[in-house]
């Protein structure tokens, strides 16, 4: 008995010597001379600086360099609240069709085992590997007058390219994997028992989804939606190749800011483009409670 007694606080010490070995081994890893953390902090804060703040600071530093009547003047003017009008109906539209493609496109992909589930996932990653411009240049050979609906949309009188569905359409090709990728592993993490269990009780398969799964996702689906819509608004190359450039009909915000710059006009240029950068600022505040109610509810299922 003394032996096993013994023994017991023999391996209970050397486990805890093991433990205070293996902590000391991570603290070692982690802690870096002070030298070089201060370096590396440095960099970073220099980075940042010279990259993100300092072109934000100029942005508004020129859209009021002229005062604030100037400011409201150059937004006032009919072809910036055409721009902005016209931004404001393609993000509305490509969220939409975005956070319809991306709720049904995650919930296959999650919950169902079917052929072509790899395919699917593919196209969904393919806006990320195009260029914007060759996007747009597709839309083209697809609906322009020589392209191969063109024909038949002339003699139907429809109007895609040069217009808000062409618009409307090459954004929402460029946005749509962000709702998406945003559910899929947020809902493959979660797994089906909720929704076996819902539908072992009589739920059908709309009340499943409306009563279970996506109070389960809400957070993954305003985190998709927020960075889709940012997207959205700040779109330039594939909406520049189907735009036209209409002056005050197909030029949104980014397409105005070039447009303004080009012409010398600066104020009016930079106070356009201050409207996407608070833009950009709303995003990644936003964007940074999201992922704290998603981190949280991740610690909440774990738990």
């Amino acid at each position: 008995m003394t032996m096993q007694i013994a023994d017991t606080v023999s391996l209970s010490a050397s486990n805890s010597q093991a433990r205070a070995h293996a902590a000391a081994a991570r603290n070692n890893l982690r802690t870096e001379p002070r030298a070089v953390r201060i370096a590396i902090i440095t960099l970073a804060v220099l980075f940042l600086t010279v990259f993100v703040v300092l072109p934000l600071v100029l942005v508004f530093a020129q859209a009021f360099s002229r005062g604030i009547l100037a400011y409201f003047a150059a937004l006032a003017e009919p072809e910036a609240l055409a721009a902005i009008k016209l931004t404001l109906i393609v993000a509305a539209i490509s969220v939409g069709l975005n956070l319809l493609f991306g709720l049904v496109a995650a919930w296959a992909i999650a919950k169902f085992e079917f052929p072509g589930k790899t395919v699917l996932i593919t196209l969904i990653d393919l806006p990320f590997s195009v260029s914007p411009v060759i996007s747009g240049l597709v839309f083209v050979l697809l609906f322009g007058a020589q392209g191969y609906f063109g024909s038949w949309l002339r003699d139907h009188d429809i109007q895609i390219l040069f217009a808000v569905p062409g618009i409307a359409l090459a954004t929402t090709f460029v946005t749509f994997p962000f709702v998406a990728r945003a559910l899929i592993p947020l809902m493959q993490e979660q797994g089906t028992q909720e929704e076996e269990a819902a539908i072992s009780l009589g739920a059908s398969g709309l009340q499943t989804f409306f009563r279970v799964t996506l109070p389960n996702i809400k957070w993954g689906v305003l985190y998709g939606v927020l960075l889709c819509n940012a997207r959205a608004m700040g779109e330039f190359g594939a909406v520049s190749v189907v735009s036209g450039h209409i002056r005050g009909e197909t030029n949104t915000m980014p397409l105005l800011v070039e447009i303004l710059y080009n012409e010398y006009q600066f104020v009016a240029a930079f106070a356009i483009a201050s409207l996407l950068a608070m833009l950009a600022l709303i995003t990644l505040i936003a964007k940074t409670v999201l992922e704290r109610h998603l981190d949280e509810g991740q610690d909440a299922s774990d738990h």
